[in-house]
């Protein structure tokens, strides 16, 4: 592919977008932002949309955005060594300031080098020298384990964009030279420098300690940067529409941030403490903007139902005609007026994540709602109109055992029943759609030192899913691979020794399996391992505010099957005792 086709196929992309920005560079921080996947993704992602407007909304900055081109198009730019460049001014990215990856997945640490050797800048930091932009690496990844991208990032930025972005200009405003800029962001709240960092490891393997470098200033742990109050910004919306995502054009906004449940598998209930909801009068305004380019709003939060004026934004959302699709939510915060409204909107389906089948289980997790209460919410559902239920469930969890299987089937038929008692009347039914992953223990959660279940045993209890969930009527589960969740596990779990499995794969196209064997990583170290005694936990260089003795005394409680209520159900406590024990 020549240059000049890949400018035009630039300039194709912003015909078909409503909402981009475009800068004069000179004398502006210069940030080329980068998706690492395809547009199609990379433009369905709230976070990386806000990403995007908060740095342009900073006058000092201009800020442009790169994507890992379609399969062909990509073979044929390496192939002739043609640079990468943005969209909006279709400048080679290598001549910015500073190169920003938004990463969301771990499996986009291979495009992250492959989008810097497309940008000719060496994928290792320590490879870099001369008038090479700054690469900073930010997103969620980044708040579960940095580490398997330390060794490719200048700066990990840990945390809020809100309050990152602006430090991040002053200091570049600020410092005269590079070695300069680097100390000076170290110094700042949820900026970690990887070279500012010596590990030191046992003989077992394991990490006995993250050493600061002499003269870097840089702190012995790096603070996770959040907002402590969302009353003065404006929620995380859509800016760019286009209808080349996902979702099309359709409004995304996040209402609430974070949850109080604390599920003991969920990093992201961890990490987005405390709970916080945007201002209602600020959603509606930005809804009211976008009406003249969608016509449908998702919105976006763990917990949805935790915005104390959820229902009054709904209620003034479908007045303006707008066709509303929430993420997951929890059963236990559904209410009729809920439901009508979602469904006056258009709404037919409904996504909710009881995790696994029986509330023995559930008690173990911290999914603190009972079997009878999701058959009353389904009760509710239905009852509603809807017509169809998508549902999340994992396997692999701590305690269980072959009951706790046979209970998502026998959870899933009487939801079924339910639909159908409620589907035969209108002539019309719909379906129920299961989803069922291993559990993979995530960093920053009351899971985050024990193994990950061994293959055979995952293996084994697929297959039994399998022969649970087949020849049911209008049931479809979709029951994902054990080996796809054992590499994620890796990078998930894995620390700074891990990458040049990471670089073996980009080389190889994805073989994780040849990529460790090429290495000799030996990927069980991490997977496998009981991390109970360990000192220092890879990912414990970032705190994002919870401490290893809360997790530890969570882990106690899920071994004897006791919850953690959350403030609104504790008040429920007493009347809930006698059905869950």
């Amino acid at each position: 592919m020549k240059p000049w086709q890949q400018r035009e196929r630039a300039r194709e992309i912003l015909s078909k977008e409503v909402g981009y920005v475009c800068k004069p560079h000179g004398g502006r921080m210069r940030v080329a932002l980068i998706f690492p996947n395809s547009y199609f993704v990379g433009m369905s992602n709230l976070g990386f949309q806000t990403v995007y407007k908060l740095f342009n909304a900073e006058d000092g900055i201009v800020c442009e955005r790169a994507f890992l081109p379609p399969k062909q198009e990509l073979k044929e730019l390496l192939a002739s060594g043609t640079p990468l460049v943005t969209l909006e001014s279709q400048t080679p990215v290598n001549e910015f300031d500073i190169i920003a990856f938004s990463v969301s997945f771990e499996w986009d640490y291979t495009n992250v080098l492959t989008l810097l050797r497309m940008a000719k800048v060496p994928p290792r930091a320590a490879a870099r020298t001369g008038q090479v932009p700054l690469v900073m690496i930010g997103g969620a990844v980044t708040f579960v384990n940095p580490e398997p991208l330390a060794l490719f990032a200048d700066v990990i930025a840990a945390g809020e964009g809100e309050q990152l972005i602006p430090s991040l200009l002053r200091v570049f405003n600020e410092a005269s030279d590079r070695p300069a800029l680097l100390r000076r962001v170290a110094a700042d709240r949820g900026f970690y420098i990887p070279s500012f960092y010596e590990v030191d490891y046992s003989d077992e393997g394991t990490i006995r300690a993250f050493v600061p470098r002499q003269g870097t200033g840089a702190p012995a742990v790096v603070k996770k940067a959040a907002l402590k109050t969302t009353d003065a910004v404006d929620p995380p919306a859509t800016t760019i529409f286009t209808p080349d995502t996902e979702f099309g054009s359709r409004f995304l906004v996040e209402v609430v941030r974070g949850c109080a449940n604390l599920c003991r598998f969920c990093w992201a209930g961890y990490n987005y403490l405390p709970v916080r909801a945007f201002p209602k009068e600020r959603i509606l305004e930005l809804a009211t903007r976008a009406k003249r380019y969608s016509n449908k709003a998702g919105l976006v939060s763990i917990a949805l139902c935790d915005h104390p004026e959820i229902e009054e934004i709904l209620t003034r959302l479908v007045a303006m005609g707008f066709a509303i699709s929430p993420a997951s939510l929890r059963l236990d915060d559904l209410t009729p007026t809920f439901l009508r409204l979602l469904r006056q909107s258009g709404g037919r389906s409904i996504t909710i994540a009881p995790e696994t089948g029986s509330h023995r289980l559930r008690r173990v997790i911290n999914k603190t709602i009972t079997n009878d209460e999701i058959l009353a919410a389904a009760e509710e559902i239905f009852g509603a109109g809807m017509e169809s239920l998508k549902l999340y469930f994992m396997i692999g969890l701590p305690t269980e055992t072959d009951e706790d299987l046979v209970a998502i089937r026998e959870l899933t038929l009487q939801l079924r029943e339910i639909m159908l008692k409620h589907a035969k009347p209108r002539g019309r039914v719909g379906t129920i759609v299961g989803s069922v992953d291993p559990l993979v223990p995530k960093p920053g959660t009351a899971y985050q030192r024990i193994p990950m279940e061994e293959t055979r045993s995952i293996e084994k209890k697929m297959q039994r899913m399998r022969s649970l969930m087949a020849g049911i009527e209008n049931v479809y589960f979709n029951i994902k691979s054990e080996r796809h969740s054992f590499y994620q596990a890796l990078l998930s779990l894995g620390d700074r020794r891990v990458a040049p499995v990471v670089e073996a794969a980009e080389r190889n196209g994805g073989n994780w399996r040849a990529a460790c064997a090429e290495t000799g990583v030996d990927a069980g170290f991490y997977v496998f391992r009981d991390r109970s005694s360990d000192a220092v936990l890879p990912w414990d260089i970032i705190d994002g505010g919870m401490k290893d003795e809360f997790f530890r005394s969570e882990f106690d409680k899920a071994l004897r099957e006791e919850w953690t209520l959350p403030p609104k159900r504790a008040k429920e406590n007493a009347r809930l005792l006698p059905v869950i024990q």
